[in-house]
């Protein structure tokens, strides 16, 4: 790893972040063209070319033209089916991952993931109820089919929400009262859970259930992109004016406090973002596990922990990480998908290992 971190050294953190970009498109256009129908890279690149910038001409084709790519089978397999799935992918594990540098640095952890406020138990009691109960109504409103992305929304917030409270009882918030409420809030919630599942749910709600639980993409469609997607701007836009402070949360309170930083203010502004945007991302395509643990910890044991390099470089990563995964996921098993929440808990297992062996819970 320290001989990685020299060679990356070498590579100015602009030219690196560049070098991701072109993996994340050629990632994006790959995993577009994988599947039972295989598509040459040409026709999706162009498909995709002609619906973000109609009437470009490309090559001998011009793009503007509907009879050409703006119909058949290939058009419907790539912007209609395949599209939404990878992008939703790719913004979800940009999320997760910004959202894992942020409570790492928040808790001064490296252990740390954006599920550590309870969201995931949250989201999972939310989902539960949606699926178990049948609600497909909220104050009288018709939500359809978006009932469980809906309540596992509803669930991720009261969950963040009554983790901030509690850790902030008796005094200031701190990094470990903040930890041990996430892990009562969400032993709470998981136990709420599981009561749901035993009272009110079949054998068929149960699969359901267990499948929304370990996260897939397989439902994504164009309209459940647009508020994870504008909820990672918005977030990712706050927090490239906050990455002095995330350094300087790395130093400890006192030391903070020295410079003028109001690290319990901070704290609680950092997680009520994270909190929303990781309920954004997790209530349309379920829990996944360890992404926002793992992507942060390579990146940095690679750039180091200055978050104006660490920041981008995983947020990139986790993307082209997560398109990845979905590939395996859908790809590896002939006539199956398997759940995305499997794939990344056998890629993030070996890395929680190797940081409790080799002991690194601090950033020096």
């Amino acid at each position: 790893m320290v001989f990685v971190r020299e060679r990356i050294g070498n590579i100015s953190a602009v030219s690196l972040i560049g070098i991701l970009i072109i993996i994340l498109l050629i990632s994006i256009v790959f995993a577009v063209s994988i599947g039972v129908v295989s598509i040459p890279f040409r026709d999706v690149w162009e498909i995709l070319i002609y619906n973000v910038f109609d009437k470009i001409s490309f090559g001998t084709i011009q793009l503007g033209d509907p009879s050409v790519l703006g119909s058949g089978m290939y058009y419907d397999i790539v912007w209609n089916i395949r599209s939404p799935r990878v992008f939703l992918a790719a913004i979800v594990g940009m999320t997760l991952a910004m959202a894992g540098v942020v409570m790492q640095a928040t808790v001064q952890n490296p252990l740390a993931d954006p599920y550590i406020l309870g969201m995931s138990s949250g989201a999972s009691l939310g989902a539960t109820v949606a699926i178990a109960i049948g609600a497909t109504t909220l104050l009288g409103v018709s939500l359809g089919s978006a009932s469980i992305a809906v309540f596992a929304f509803i669930g991720s917030i009261i969950a963040s929400f009554s983790v901030l409270g509690l850790s902030a009882l008796g005094g200031r918030m701190t990094t470990t009262k903040l930890i041990l409420s996430g892990t009562i809030i969400s032993s709470l919630m998981g136990a709420f859970s599981n009561l749901i599942i035993v009272l009110f749910a079949d054998a068929e709600e149960m699969q359901s259930i267990t499948y929304w639980l370990l996260g897939s993409f397989g439902s994504a469609q164009w309209y459940k992109i647009g508020i994870p997607l504008l909820a990672f701007i918005i977030v990712l836009l706050y927090f490239i004016t906050q990455l002095r402070n995330l350094n300087t949360m790395l130093f400890g309170d006192e030391v903070a406090t020295t410079l003028g930083v109001d690290l319990a203010k901070k704290r609680v502004i950092y997680v009520t973002f994270t909190a929303v945007l990781t309920a954004c991302a997790v209530c349309f395509c379920g829990v996944i596990g360890f992404v926002g643990l793992m992507i942060p910890h390579i990146v940095r044991g690679i750039t180091g922990n200055n978050h104006w390099k660490l920041m981008p470089l995983s947020i990139l990563v986790g993307g082209i990480f997560m398109i990845w995964a979905d590939i395996l996921a859908r790809t590896i098993l002939s006539g199956a998908e398997l759940p995305i929440g499997i794939i990344t808990a056998v890629c993030g297992a070996p890395i929680f290992a190797y940081i409790m062996i080799k002991k690194t819970y601090t950033f020096n």
